[in-house]
């Protein structure tokens, strides 16, 4: 099996291996994963950190040996929070950018690298601890809505609560759906700013946010938003129309 880890700000995982296919998600600078098949100039992927997988151009990653890998597994590394930033490579001194979410392998004091590449960063880390989460959630605030993004530049439902979660030290799966499965599940009267809540159409979920207090949420529809929240859902705060059906509540976070 072969290996490889993103150096690139974000690059398109792919439902099929060509330019034209769906945008499933992406990969972040810095994320590692496992090569489970090639085709032509296309490679299909698991990634580490949540188990996703899909396609991406052969283009687009750096090969690493499976004691990078392992190693990059059984550690923790610094978790970029600056919504905008950039890191330098020190062999050729070029600037490159980064976003809100990208791992740092092996970061100390400024300086961190992969393989034999060294590069330095300036800009602040995740605290990756609970009580920053709503913070963390108030950042993407206005990131416009992007299928499969994960990025302050375009985001989903889904991808934003997996990131803001990862900032605040908490990895989740990655589809609403999946999401869902996971966690303590919370009776309405019972719930609490960060908890998760899914929402339902054609008895499929199909939407989730994180509440900041009891009566709003923020969640990606169109933008990064906050809306109203009650039993019967998500209640546009211009509109005042029902735009999403409530199903569940969870609690990952104690």
């Amino acid at each position: 099996m072969e290996y490889g880890i993103s150096i690139l700000a974000l690059v398109p995982l792919r439902k099929e291996p060509k330019d034209q296919s769906e945008m499933i998600s992406q990969i972040l600078f810095g994320q590692h994963f496992k090569i489970l098949k090639i085709l032509n100039n296309w490679v299909f992927i698991k990634l580490s950190s949540d188990n996703y997988e899909g396609w991406i151009c052969s283009k687009q990653y750096f090969e690493i040996t499976y004691e990078d890998y392992d190693n990059i597994e059984i550690n923790d590394f610094a978790i970029v929070s600056d919504s905008f930033s950039n890191i330098i490579d020190k062999d050729t001194h070029e600037s490159i950018p980064i976003p809100i979410g990208a791992t740092l392998p092996y970061y100390n004091k400024g300086n961190f690298k992969i393989r034999s590449n060294k590069y330095t960063y300036k800009g602040s880390i995740a605290s990756k601890n609970k009580v920053d989460l709503i913070k963390y959630a108030y950042q993407f605030l206005n990131a416009p809505y992007l299928w499969g993004g994960k990025s302050i530049l375009g985001i989903d439902c889904s991808g934003f609560t997996q990131q803001v979660y990862v900032l605040s030290g908490y990895n989740i799966p990655r589809d609403a759906y999946q999401q869902a499965e996971i966690g303590e599940t919370i009776l309405y009267k019972h719930r609490l700013p960060t908890d998760l809540v899914f929402f339902i159409k054609n008895k499929r979920i199909h939407h989730v946010g994180i509440l900041i207090n009891k009566n709003q949420i923020i969640h990606a529809s169109g933008r990064v938003r906050i809306d109203e929240f009650t039993e019967k859902g998500i209640i546009h705060n211009k509109t005042k129309e029902l735009t999403h059906r409530f199903h569940s509540i969870k609690r990952i976070i104690e």
